[in-house]
């Protein structure tokens, strides 16, 4: 099982009143949310091994260097050094370093890599499995992953993660008429306003999907756009062919990384704490209480 860690104490965040606070009045319903979303997912799936992916790079530079505008929108403060800042609530900010320290004590594998996504990372990991793999995110561009051959497949957070919908081929097939493989070029020729990816101007997504079945893949419907005799309407050939640069580079932005050079650990589901002790110090500085001994609890079975 793939966490992308940050999509699920976004909604931690968001799904728990802020009103949930360590001792001395500090929020932390992130934190606590988080703990009670991992505890579900394990006493739910029982997964084997799992890992948490972090965004080490929630920007990298090689994305930005193809589109600029790439996640552009959501920059609080350009870094000379480092990744830029993400705009990120007040609160929740401070949560972060929280939540990690408590995933290390616990001893749940965290994993970032410099210059890369945690979508990168889940890419990299998902691809090198041999086993079954689930994806739990709220993000849709991790869809491109799902593999019915291979048992990968993705779980969509409805409401919190008691309520998961599992998204195979046959579901992206029914709603947006591709596999995983197409999910990319789908998402690139429609664009996605939350990463900054203009897409192609007047290329919805029923008219990208109905492109994509008429000419098989991205490299096709561009080929297309060259044959005078291709069934495409005047103003989507002159869109595409407008869009020829953006096209160009967009494959790599969209498409997640398969080959992060990942640091060694132990993704095997821990029984007992890594460091008991830590834990016990985190739990009652940031009064984690239920929410760390229903995790606790889960883990021990």
């Amino acid at each position: 099982m793939l966490l992308d860690t940050a999509s699920l104490y976004f909604r931690a965040y968001f799904g728990v009143p802020d009103s949930v606070r360590a001792p001395d009045g500090t929020p932390v319903n992130a934190v606590r949310g988080l703990l009670d979303f991992i505890a579900r997912l394990v006493q739910d799936h029982h997964p084997d091994d799992l890992v948490a992916c972090m965004d080490a790079d929630w920007r990298p530079q090689w994305r930005v260097d193809l589109i600029p505008t790439y996640k552009a929108h959501r920059v609080a403060e350009i870094r000379t050094e480092g990744p830029d800042e993400e705009e990120t609530p007040d609160t929740l900010a401070p949560q972060v370093p929280v939540i990690e320290a408590v995933l290390d004590a616990l001893g749940i594998a965290r994993v970032g890599v410099a210059g890369y996504e945690a979508d990168d990372v889940i890419g990299t990991l998902a691809g090198r499995a041999d086993c079954p793999v689930d994806i739990v995110t709220g993000d849709r561009d991790l869809y491109q992953l799902v593999d019915d051959a291979r048992e990968v497949r993705v779980l969509y957070p409805l409401k919190g993660v008691g309520t998961l919908q599992i998204v195979d081929e046959a579901l992206l097939r029914e709603k947006y008429g591709v596999d995983g493989a197409g999910y990319v070029d789908l998402a690139l020729l429609r664009g996605d306003p939350s990463d900054g990816l203009p897409g192609v101007p007047g290329i919805g997504e029923k008219t990208a999907a109905k492109l994509l079945d008429a000419f098989g893949d991205l490299a096709g419907i561009m080929a297309a756009v060259d044959d005078p005799g291709a069934k495409l309407t005047p103003s989507q050939r002159r869109r595409l062919d407008e869009a020829r640069e953006y096209v160009a580079v967009a494959p790599t932005v969209v498409r997640v990384a398969g080959d992060v050079p990942l640091p060694g650990f132990d993704p095997a589901l821990p029984s007992e704490p890594r460091d008991p002790a830590a834990l016990d110090a985190l739990a009652e500085r940031w009064g984690l209480g239920g929410s760390l001994h229903r995790l606790l609890s889960t883990l021990q079975d």
